[in-house]
């Protein structure tokens, strides 16, 4: 048996039946067929809304990028989702879709353009990313320039913008309804299931430290 296996089979013991049904239930309802990426949000408040936004829609992997404004959670805002969800940061917009492309994601601008299509036309089948700006000024140039797909929110009032929580609350909601009436593969494979299962086990174990440190002597005695 893999030493993850047994950690998490030990680990295990300190749950309650009634959590461990709770997290197999929300990790079966996870993805990875979409994803979000956040540039130099500069309000708290929106960042960690967002999460909590991807938390809601099974949405596993949020990317910030840091060039200028850093990330820094607040449970307070995020109700704690920034518990469940994989926080990835980079430090510039090239290096996060560099990273992306390579992991097979199309990357979407959320941004108004002249080459724009409207969410309810957005093609759920493919392997997405939405990138959101920063509150005034939007996704940056090298989004820009290297974004596959310009999408917009249909909206008929006289602003023209949303605030940014709002805007992926929106899209993630309609995306991530769509694609589950859909034939595609858009659920975790297993091994994203067992390694994603392990880390939030962790997370739900008290006193974790003395635990994990108990497991190394019980592991070691076995080998």
């Amino acid at each position: 048996m893999k030493k993850e296996q047994q950690l998490l089979e030990y680990l295990s013991q300190f749950l309650t039946a009634e959590r461990k049904v709770q997290l197999e239930k929300v990790l079966l309802e996870r993805t990875r067929h979409f994803a979000v990426a956040l540039e130099n949000i500069f309000q708290g408040h929106n960042s960690n809304a967002v999460v909590r936004t991807c938390d809601c829609f099974g949405i596993q992997d949020c990317h910030v990028i840091e060039t200028f404004n850093k990330f820094s959670s607040s449970v307070g805002v995020s109700k704690g989702a920034i518990k469940w969800v994989d926080i990835i940061k980079h430090e510039t917009a090239l290096e996060a879709i560099q990273k992306l492309k390579e992991d097979g994601y199309q990357i979407v601008a959320t941004t108004p353009h002249t080459e724009d299509c409207n969410l309810e036309d957005f093609d759920v089948s493919k392997k997405s990313v939405f990138f959101f700006g920063a509150e005034k000024k939007g996704v940056s140039k090298d989004v820009l320039e290297n974004a596959d797909v310009f999408l917009k929110v249909p909206m008929f009032g006289h602003t023209e913008s949303l605030n940014i929580s709002v805007s992926a609350a929106i899209i993630l909601q309609n995306v991530s309804q769509r694609v589950r009436k859909e034939e595609i593969d858009w659920k975790l494979s297993q091994n994203n299931r067992d390694e994603i299962y392990l880390n939030w086990v962790k997370k739900c174990t008290k006193h974790l430290p003395t635990h994990l440190k108990n497991f190394e002597k019980i592991y070691a005695s076995q080998q």
